[in-house]
Formats: structure tokens, sequence, C-alpha cells
């Protein structure tokens, strides 16, 4: 049995350029700056004291961010991580006040990204409010990129209890709630953030930010679709750093009483895996090689 994660909270993001990434942020994402100093700049889309952090140069490289229940909680994700032979990092007092957090671990995956495990994270006590109405209702989930994805799968099953909800290729769509998925493995050859998504109310607010974002020269990588997997209405866009941002809506939900009889589905690595109505990705971890493109085509015929 691995650490009971309770929830996503947060992604660390280098930036080449804070001022660039704030304004995408809070202009086009419609995220709010809640706080920024001379090496980090803090936003959210919720009521978490934040959910982005972009931190001072490219190279401060990628983290997430998950939160366990407790203080106890984390004492004993770090004592069976040790028992397991994972590195385990203690989180400096700086640290744990740079992530507005009292308790900090840090562990890693076998491609290397970078996990943050905190206890007891700071929540905001005002209302979230955008600097535009993007429909944000949540922070959601992350894609990461993984060299090994069945190591990697294992380590986040055993290591971290999480749930396969399904396969799409190699990769996995994991949960650790009802949420279809919090964690999405795609093959890659490095470790790092592939996508970053938020949740909105309605596909009638996906559609007004597809339009909004494209009269102001964003580029858009995928959609406006939906996800034979999760269900989800979706459009993927691409931000400063080249990092890629969804919202989606409708994701869903696997219950408590699903889970007795719900097995994964194995989805064929095919464009119609990854989108039901047809849009074709801009994503490099999303396309299809060709050859199995015509496969998908011959099957269908």
């Amino acid at each position: 049995m691995g650490a009971d994660l309770h929830d996503i909270r947060y992604v660390r993001i280098g930036s080449e350029d804070l001022d660039e990434s704030v304004r995408f942020a809070t202009e086009m994402l419609g995220l709010e700056l809640v706080g920024r100093d001379a090496s980090a700049a803090y936003l959210r889309g919720d009521d978490r004291d934040h959910n982005v952090v972009f931190t001072k140069g490219g190279r401060s490289g990628h983290v997430v961010g998950f939160e366990l229940p407790t203080m106890q909680a984390l004492d004993d994700a770090a004592a069976l991580f040790e028992r397991a032979g994972v590195a385990v990092r203690h989180g400096t007092a700086d640290e744990r006040e740079q992530r507005r957090v009292h308790g900090l671990i840090t562990i890693q995956d076998p491609t290397g990204n970078v996990i943050d495990l905190v206890a007891r994270p700071a929540a905001s006590g005002t209302r979230y409010f955008g600097s535009r109405d993007a429909g944000i209702t949540s922070f959601s989930h992350i894609g990461l990129r993984t060299a090994s994805p069945r190591d990697d799968e294992a380590f986040w099953i055993s290591m971290l209890s999480a749930k396969v909800s399904d396969w799409i290729g190699e990769a996995a769509l994991l949960r650790i709630d009802e949420v279809h998925h919090k964690i999405a493995l795609f093959p890659s050859s490095y470790a790092g953030i592939q996508h970053v998504n938020f949740q909105v109310e309605s596909q009638d607010d996906i559609m007004r930010s597809f339009y909004f974002l494209q009269k102001n020269n964003v580029k858009i990588v995928f959609g406006p679709g939906r996800h034979p997997t999760s269900g989800a209405r979706f459009l993927y866009f691409q931000g400063p750093d080249g990092m890629i941002y969804e919202y989606s809506t409708g994701v869903r939900l696997i219950t408590a009483e699903d889970e007795k009889t719900y097995v994964p589905r194995q989805f064929p690595k095919a464009q119609s895996s990854f989108c039901m109505w047809g849009s074709e990705p801009d994503i490099p971890e999303f396309r299809v090689p060709a050859q199995a493109a015509d496969a998908d085509l011959a099957r269908a015929a």
C-alpha cells in the first residue's frame, strides 16, 4: 500500500521571462495573480492558495505538488519510500515557506519527474477572481512525460496508490479519487510537465475561449474536441516556454460504487483515441505515426 494522495495541489514551472508568463496566465489563461517576488510568481484558479508558480529561469525546471491528508501521513510516506529505496529529501524551512505548506518531502519517479508531497497547504480566505472570465472552476490535473511508461506507471500505483482508469497505447491515465484522471503519463524522451489542466464550467466556456485565444494569436494545439476516455470536452493551447494548457469540462467520475466493477480500457495509439470528434493534435506526445493512422483508418473501414 502506497502513500494516500488527497489531491493535486500545484505545479512549479521554470520561466525564461516572468513578466511574460504572468501576462499570459492572467490575460489569456484567466488566472489570478496572488503574489510575486524577484524569483517567483504565484497564481490560482480556485480556492487554493495557488495552483501555478512560475520560477525564474527555465533551468529551474518543473515540479508537481500533491497533498497528503495529514502530517502523520506525510511522515508515514517518507518512511515507506525510504524502506523501498526511494530517495527522500525533506524540505527546508525556506522551501516550505515558498510552497505555503507546513510539511514537505520531495521524491522523483523513475523518469526523474520531481514530485513534492505536502501536508497542511495554505487555503485562500478570499474568492478566486480571475482577470478575465474564462469560466475556470478548478485546477484539475497534469500530464507528465515518461521515458519509461511501465516503470513510472508501476511507481505511481505502488508508491502513490494511483489507479489506472484507461490507457492510450502506453500512456496511462491515473486517478487518485473519483475524477477519471489527475495524472496522465505520456511516453517521451525526457522528464517534465507535458500539460496543465483547468476545469471550466461548461462547453460554452471552451468555445468562448477558443475564439478569444484565436483572436489574441495564441496557438491552439488541439481541439475543440472530446476525449473518448474521460468524456471531457477540451481545448489545448500553448503558452510561454512551450507549456501546454488545457481547459476541459464534463470529465467522467468513477465512484466508489463504480469501483466494484470498473476495468481499465485499452485504447490504441490512434487519433480517434484522443478525440472522438476528429480534431487532430499538434502536440508531440499525442501525434500518431502515419502507419498507425493508416491502420486506424483501415479498421474503421
